[in-house]
C-alpha cells in the first residue's frame, strides 16, 4: 500500500475499538495491556501476526440509503375548471410555453418566474408579475412593448396573440387558469388526474430536472449532515457518482414505531451521469472529517494498557516493544494514533486469524 494512499471509509465508535481491544485480550490470554513485571511491556502469550503502520488521509463517513430521483416534487396547483382532455407523459420535459395539460381542450402553459399567478392580469395592471408576464412574452416571440411592470395595450395584443397559437380564448388577460409559474422547466413526474376526470386541485405532479438524492437520516447521525459536504451515491446499475448535500431538515420527524429512531429530512443534489431513474434505492456515502497526513493501524492493533488509554506492540528484530499511543479518527477498519518513535513502515501487531 502507498504511504500516501487515501483511506476512505466509514465511521465507527469508540465502542468498535474497545471491542477491537477485548478481541486481543481474548487471543492473547489475559489482559492486552497488562505489563510485565518490571520490564514495562506486554507480554504476548499467542504468536501474532503483523500489520504496518501506513501514513496516509482518514475520512470520517457514514453509509446510509436513499432514493434517488429529482428535486422539487410538487403537485401543482389545477385553477382551470372542466373536464381533463390531455395529459403528458411520465418523465416529459415541458420548457417555457410549453402545455403541461389541457382542460376542456385548453392548454394549461408553463411560464417562468418567480411569482405565481395570483391574479387576473389585463388592461391596466401593474405590478412585478407584470414584468415577469412581458418577460415571458418577449422571450416565447411576442412584442408587449417595454418590459416594465405596465400592462399596457401592446401586452394586451402580444396576449391576444400568444392565445391565438396555443388555442385559447383571445381575451387579452391572464390568470391562473391559463398559466402555471415555475422558476425553469419541469419534468412530468406523475398524472394526479387522467383523462376524462373532472378537473380537481391537481392534475399533475412535477419535478425539476435536476437529480438529487433523498436521505432519511436518523437524527443520531446528523453531525454527518453539513450543507455543501460532498457524498458519494452508488447506483443501482454499480456505477458511482458525485454530489453535495443541498438541504438539511430543521425538524426531526419522529419513528413510526416504539424502536425506531427519529429522523431529519437530507437532500443532495447529484453530478455526472446517473440515469433516468426515478425513486430508485441507492446508497451514500456521507463524508464529516478529513485528516490529512497521519499515521494509522488497524483498530485491532491496539492495545488497552493497564495504566489507562492504549499502546501498539511494535515488532522489531525478534523484540516486541510497547508503545504508548494517542489515538485520533476510528474508522471501520483503522485508528489515526501518534506516539513517540513510531513512523510509517513499521510492523505492529494484530490478533492472528
Amino acid at each position: 500500500m502507498s504511504r500516501r494512499a487515501v483511506a476512505v471509509v466509514a465511521v465507527v465508535t469508540v465502542a468498535v475499538a474497545a471491542g477491537a481491544v477485548t478481541a486481543v485480550t481474548a487471543l492473547t490470554g489475559g489482559s492486552a495491556g497488562a505489563l510485565a513485571e518490571g520490564s514495562g511491556e506486554a507480554r504476548a502469550t499467542t504468536v501474532a501476526a503483523t500489520a504496518e503502520i501506513t501514513r496516509s488521509d482518514l475520512v470520517d463517513t457514514k453509509r446510509v440509503g436513499g432514493t434517488l430521483g429529482y428535486r422539487g416534487r410538487r403537485a401543482q396547483p389545477n385553477h382551470a375548471r372542466g373536464t381533463v382532455t390531455r395529459t403528458r407523459a411520465e418523465g416529459t420535459v415541458v420548457r417555457r410555453g410549453g402545455w403541461l395539460y389541457e382542460v376542456n381542450r385548453r392548454p394549461v402553459v408553463l411560464m417562468y418566474g418567480s411569482i405565481p399567478m395570483y391574479r387576473r392580469l389585463g388592461l391596466g395592471s401593474g405590478g412585478a408579475d407584470v414584468r415577469q408576464l412581458e418577460r415571458n412574452l418577449t422571450a416565447l416571440g411576442y412584442r408587449p412593448g417595454t418590459v416594465d411592470d405596465d400592462f399596457t395595450w401592446r401586452t394586451a395584443k402580444a396576449v391576444r396573440e400568444w392565445q391565438d397559437d396555443n388555442g385559447l380564448a383571445e381575451t387579452g388577460s391572464v390568470d391562473s387558469a391559463k398559466v402555471i409559474v415555475a422558476p425553469g422547466p419541469l419534468r412530468v413526474a406523475g398524472d394526479t388526474a387522467f383523462k376524462g376526470d373532472p378537473a380537481g386541485a391537481s392534475v399533475v405532479t412535477t419535478t425539476s430536472t435536476r437529480r438529487a438524492v433523498h436521505i432519511d437520516l436518523q437524527a443520531s447521525y446528523q453531525q454527518f449532515a453539513r450543507v455543501g459536504a460532498k457524498v458519494t451515491v452508488d447506483l443501482p446499475d454499480g456505477r458511482t457518482v458525485k454530489g453535495r448535500i443541498s438541504s438539511v431538515g430543521a425538524t426531526a420527524t419522529a419513528a413510526s414505531d416504539r424502536d425506531g429512531q427519529a429522523t431529519i429530512a437530507v437532500e443532495a443534489t447529484v453530478t455526472g451521469k446517473p440515469g433516468r431513474l426515478d425513486q430508485a434505492p441507492v446508497t451514500v456515502d456521507l463524508r464529516t472529517e478529513r485528516h490529512a497526513d497521519v499515521l494509522s493501524v488497524p483498530v485491532e492493533a491496539l492495545l488497552a494498557l493497564r495504566e489507562g488509554g492504549y499502546g501498539v506492540r511494535v515488532v522489531t528484530g525478534s523484540t516486541p516493544r510497547v508503545v504508548p499511543v494517542r489515538t485520533g479518527l476510528y474508522a471501520v477498519s483503522r485508528v489515526e494514533i501518534s506516539g513517540a518513535g513510531l513512523a510509517a513502515g513499521m510492523k505492529v501487531e494484530v490478533p492472528a486469524l
